[in-house]
């Protein structure tokens, strides 16, 4: 089931035909700039207020059409297209890479942050930001909550925590989203490869000691509007939050449940400890993050893990066979 089925009653269609502010259903309809939008988040948010009714116009956009890391672009297109809230997706997140890669890495996870958070700022817009449970070391034996101080391992890590840093650091009302282990039908994921490679070869090794919790990039999607739709009828809410689907598993857990709801018979699984796999960035043994806070805060129910997983899969299968 959806996480909020209050949103989906709602659903049907948005013009986008002029950048100005609609009227909607008697209410002012509200300009949203969703960056980043050929993730997998950005797509899932397309996808998603592609069939909706709400009183919102969404502007998605990447870096072929806003270079976030470029103030005054920012700033033009918040003031051209009347922008109210924006929904910063946009990240660097190729973490082995960024080892290396150290500068564009910043440039996108911390740069490109300070120049939205100052903008919206000084044009009196709200910023949702997508940030990551990487900026933890891994060392708790609880669920993350959002008081913990954070310790980042990794050069990913480290700069989508200076992002964050940023984002509070200007001002303004923001509201900071940590996922982890995010996966859809779009672009390439764990779980799109992982099914590709289990109908390839006879045998994978996969990391089982590491923990976290999967993210379905629908369900987070389904929990941004939500918090639209609750900021028009309610009120905002700034501060730090965590999303996940709810449960705990390691990556060979997660790969076994994947190989099981997809059906694949063929393919063994053999669990391997992270230093046998030589990564180049280090990871968290342990990223698994409290959902009390969000939960609470907007009155939302989160489903488990393995069944947001479910969804996901009958999505990748149904595509496939068309």
């Amino acid at each position: 089931m959806p996480i909020f089925t209050g949103v989906t009653k709602h659903l049907g269609g948005i013009d986008k035909d002029t950048p100005k502010q609609q009227f909607f259903y008697g209410l002012v309809q509200k300009n949203v700039l969703v960056t980043g939008a050929n993730g997998q988040l950005g797509n899932e948010l397309k996808n998603l207020t592609a069939r909706s009714n709400l009183p919102f116009q969404f502007f998605f956009t990447d870096s072929d059409t806003l270079d976030v890391t470029d103030r005054d672009q920012v700033t033009g297109f918040v003031r051209d297209y009347h922008i109210l809230y924006i929904i910063n997706c946009a990240a660097y997140t190729a973490v082995d890479k960024a080892e290396t890669d150290v500068e564009t890495a910043y440039a996108v996870n911390e740069k490109a942050v300070e120049n939205i958070a100052i903008v919206a700022r000084q044009e009196g817009v709200k910023v949702i930001h997508i940030s990551t449970d990487f900026v933890f070391d891994g060392q708790s034996e609880i669920p993350y909550t959002e008081e913990m101080k954070p310790h980042p391992l990794s050069v990913y890590g480290q700069s989508k925590l200076k992002g964050e840093e940023a984002l509070q650091a200007a001002g303004g009302e923001w509201l900071i989203i940590r996922t982890s282990w995010l996966y859809s039908e779009y672009g390439n994921n764990f779980v799109k490869t992982m099914i590709r490679l289990m109908n390839e070869r006879d045998r994978l090794t996969i990391v089982d000691d590491q923990r976290g919790a999967p993210t379905y990039a629908a369900d987070l999607a389904e929990m941004i509007v939500h918090i639209l739709q609750y900021t028009e009828e309610t009120e905002w809410k700034t501060g730090i939050y965590h999303f996940s689907n709810k449960g705990e598993t390691t990556w060979f857990g997660f790969a076994e449940e994947i190989k099981r709801q997809a059906g694949i018979d063929r393919c063994e699984l053999a669990p391997v400890k992270t230093e046998e796999y030589g990564a180049p960035a280090p990871r968290p043994a342990y990223s698994v993050m409290n959902l009390s806070k969000i939960c609470a805060a907007f009155h939302v129910e989160i489903p488990d893990w393995k069944e947001a997983l479910k969804r996901c899969v009958d999505l990748i299968y149904a595509s496939h066979d068309k």
